[in-house]
């Protein structure tokens, strides 16, 4: 995918996986369900999905990538 780093990608994967702030977050579930997601959908499908959101659903896909930045952001 041009453009998109491995930071953007995996950001773009939690996105689009089925994680919800309710959910355990550990280091652990976090890398399963960017695996899940990049398996189901592929990078350019969560890329895809990221900007579906954002065209559907502006105010909470905002808030949904701020929750799987800053979540990525205080994992090791």
């Amino acid at each position: 995918m041009a453009g998109l780093n491995v930071a953007d990608a995996r950001c773009a994967a939690l996105f689009a996986s089925a994680l919800q702030r309710s959910d355990t977050l550990t280091a652990d579930a976090v890398e399963a369900a960017i695996i899940s997601a990049v398996s189901r959908l592929g990078p350019e499908g969560c890329a895809g999905q990221v900007a579906q959101e954002f065209g559907d659903h502006p105010e909470s896909a905002c808030e949904r990538m701020r929750w799987a930045r800053d979540l990525l952001r205080q994992l090791p």
